[in-house]
């Protein structure tokens, strides 16, 4: 990824987001942070796997300039060994430190493949990963144990352990990177998993070919950009795929739309088309992108609001949630290459230095 340069300098895009702005951002999460560790949605409300996920890899990828971040990073990682189901998974909410609900979804399961993975690229930490591994490994099995007959993952496990009765293209394409991710992971840690790379190359060609099997969510914009954010649809298939409903979520100026049918953007699913973007080596676009939803950010200290709806002009909803600022911050390093952990959204891991 060229010469190495200092994360203080490079992590910034000149004329909009410098570093200093985006450790500002990073602070929020840190000050979110429960006691245990968990990384909830805003100070005292609820916390999923997913989400927290998404807040540890941003404070990863700060923690390279701030050991404060880093530390928080890590104590979010050994959260998830603490509060895993023994039956495998997590429960799909918590709060306060106790689970709300014995639903278990899919998503939630696979995605510390993808931290963890990160971690490992960003840091070269390789004794954290292998304490982590038993984490990655317990959730991909949890996920595989929900293959529908066409190898499809169903969308979670109900409380009374029944699977769930429909597959999500969203959360397949996501558990498609995190077993990309898992593998690889596994590889270097020498757990070779083929099977989890059978079990993506078959998520691959659902989503390509056979979107039919997946329940119609086509009004979501994460149905849009999913696929090609979670490495499932490469090349001339994923641009265009993009162009085929930009019109459709991109509103000029503002962001990404959240749903197709609501005039509602939000910086979330905007930076999440920023990273698919980048993967696609489309830089201009993506950072354009990323431009236009900076009228979420709270200038007084760098947080972002979830979303703006611009019929009414008015923040919605009322909150601001640290996965939110967490996803700036993975786009600008993925935009920029900052950190060795933006190959995990660019899909350029195998050239990446083995710790």
């Amino acid at each position: 990824m060229g010469a190495a340069v200092p994360a203080a300098e490079a992590l910034r895009l000149p004329g909009l987001l410098s570093a200093e702005e985006l450790l500002r951002s990073a602070d929020y999460l840190v000050r979110s942070q429960e006691p245990d560790g968990a990384l909830p949605w805003f100070p005292g409300g609820h916390t999923d796997v997913w989400d927290h996920v998404e807040c540890a890899m941003a404070l990863t990828v700060t923690g390279t300039v701030v050991p404060e971040h880093a530390e928080a990073a890590r104590r979010a990682y050994r959260w998830l060994e603490r509060t895993r189901h023994p039956e495998g998974g997590w429960p799909a909410k918590f709060r306060q430190g106790a689970p709300v609900t014995g639903l278990r979804e899919a998503n939630h399961a696979a995605y510390p493949a993808v931290g963890l993975f990160h971690h490992l690229l960003t840091t070269g930490d390789a004794a954290f990963a292998d304490r982590m591994w038993p984490v990655v490994d317990s959730g991909l099995e949890f996920v595989l144990a929900l293959r529908g007959r066409h190898g499809e993952i169903l969308w979670a496990r109900d409380e009374d352990g029944s699977a769930g009765d429909h597959a999500l293209l969203t959360v397949c394409a996501s558990v498609h990177h995190a077993l990309r991710c898992g593998a690889a992971l596994g590889a270097r840690l020498g757990h070779d998993r083929p099977e989890w790379t059978a079990a993506a190359d078959t998520l691959a060609v659902l989503i390509n070919e056979h979107e039919d099997l997946f329940a119609d969510r086509a009004r979501f914009s994460m149905d849009w950009f999913y696929p090609v954010l979670g490495g499932a649809v490469r090349g001339v298939a994923a641009k265009e795929r993009v162009q085929d409903r930009w019109d459709t979520f991109v509103v000029a100026g503002l962001g990404v739309r959240c749903v197709s049918d609501q005039p509602w953007v939000t910086a979330a699913e905007s930076s999440e088309l920023v990273l698919a973007l980048a993967a696609m080596g489309e830089h201009e676009a993506a950072v354009r992108i990323l431009r236009d939803v900076q009228h979420l950010r709270d200038g007084d200290d760098g947080v972002y609001w979830t979303g703006y709806q611009f019929a009414e002009q008015v923040r919605w909803p009322i909150e601001r949630s640290t996965w939110t600022s967490a996803a700036v911050i993975l786009a600008v390093d993925a935009l920029t290459r900052t950190t060795e952990g933006s190959r995990v959204f660019l899909h350029t891991w195998d050239d990446a230095p083995r710790p």
